[in-house]
């Protein structure tokens, strides 16, 4: 039975959780953190970690999805992105730290950001970027925006991109233009060799309208970072992640019973700013989580410690802030599998999910997302 609470004569709404409301609990039994997996598969790809991660320039160059491949993530290109408008990376990235660096304007980075996107989109800087990735031999993931999906797909297809990723603050199954025909992903989808993730969804009916047009994953959230997005103040529009974490996994049930077993990935993107807070995630429903901020302490990461999502360059409403990392960096090695100094979960990030597993008796991730859950008071 939902929980409603009435917030004025004749209106009620529901109450619903975010990953730091919830507490996981421990089982009877424990384990060694060595006999545990983080193995996840969608389609025909398997990966050593659960990792996806958000597909921002700050932290995703042909080299960092590189490194996340080789060390069992997914790294995803944004096929939107500066990889795809501009020539000299090195330098756009040069402006973005400068302007990062001028306290006397506020708003010079995202105006930046916003003069770099406005340059076209040129397949053959894509393309390049692409084929840097698949010769180093990992698995070739691109996000592309539902507004530009069909008109990018055929080109990136034939780069090699393995996976698509249709990623946008709100996707629908079926996405209405003014001056174009819409987008129904599901004869899209259908039309694609490819696995394709597609999101983000903040509720039930939307995660269960993805899954009936055949993706292979959909995407819980709005790419929510504390402190950098900003949709919820522009919009007014925010999802609570554990409880859409559990609605999309419940979802994700029904429609395995609907197609008598056909199951769709569930990945969690934003409100995940430490290791504690993936357990969370996985221990909600997830399969896997989309990480962004936690990434760009990374050395590796092309953005030098700033984050942004892709939203921050829209051309009238940017919707995402530029937010400066922690005060530290790390290779990603260490990042995801530690050694660690840091006692508040930003580093060994995912030999944090074993220990929680582990902990709690679990030997895998599909286990562990049955684990006991309690809310905080």
């Amino acid at each position: 039975m939902r929980d409603l609470v009435e917030i004025g004569m004749g209106r009620t709404a529901r109450r619903a959780y975010n990953l730091d409301d919830i507490e996981i609990v421990p089982s009877r039994r424990t384990r060694s953190s060595k006999v545990v997996s983080t193995g996840w598969k969608i389609d025909a790809y398997q990966f050593d970690l659960p990792l996806v991660t958000h597909p921002t320039d700050a932290i995703v160059s042909p080299g960092s999805a590189v490194a996340v491949g080789e060390l069992g993530g997914l790294g995803v290109l944004n096929a939107e992105g500066l990889w795809a408008r501009q020539p000299n990376v090195e330098d756009a990235m040069f402006r973005i730290v400068q302007a990062a660096e001028d306290t006397d304007d506020p708003t010079a980075l995202v105006r930046v950001l916003q003069e770099m996107h406005a340059a076209p989109i040129r397949i053959d800087l894509i393309s390049e970027a692409i084929r840097q990735v698949r010769e180093a031999g990992v698995t070739v993931a691109a996000r592309v925006s539902p507004q530009h999906a069909a008109e990018l797909t055929p080109d990136l297809l034939a780069a090699g991109v393995e996976i698509l990723v249709v990623q946008g603050t709100i996707v629908s199954a079926e996405h209405v233009a003014r001056d174009e025909a819409p987008l129904d992903l599901k004869d899209f989808i259908g039309g694609l060799d490819v696995p394709v993730i597609a999101g983000g969804v903040g509720d039930y009916r939307t995660a269960m309208h993805l899954m009936r047009t055949g993706a292979a994953g959909v995407i819980v959230g709005h790419g929510y970072s504390p402190g950098v997005t900003s949709t919820d103040r522009v919009l007014g529009i925010g999802v609570p992640m554990a409880t859409a974490i559990i609605d999309a996994a419940a979802a994700r049930r029904d429609y395995l019973d609907e197609t008598g077993g056909r199951y769709v990935h569930v990945l969690a993107d934003g409100g995940i700013s430490c290791s504690g807070d993936i357990a969370k995630a996985v221990a909600c429903g997830a399969d896997a989580v989309m990480l962004g901020a936690p990434l760009a302490a990374a050395t590796e990461a092309p953005g030098q410690g700033l984050y942004w999502t892709s939203a921050a360059a829209h051309p009238s409403l940017p919707r995402s802030r530029v937010a400066a990392g922690p005060d530290y960096a790390v290779d990603l090695k260490t990042l995801l599998f530690g050694p660690s100094s840091d006692a508040e979960g930003a580093v060994n990030l995912f030999g944090a999910l074993r220990r929680a597993l582990a902990k709690t008796g679990y030997s895998d991730l599909k286990e562990f997302q049955k684990v006991g859950l309690t809310v905080r008071g």
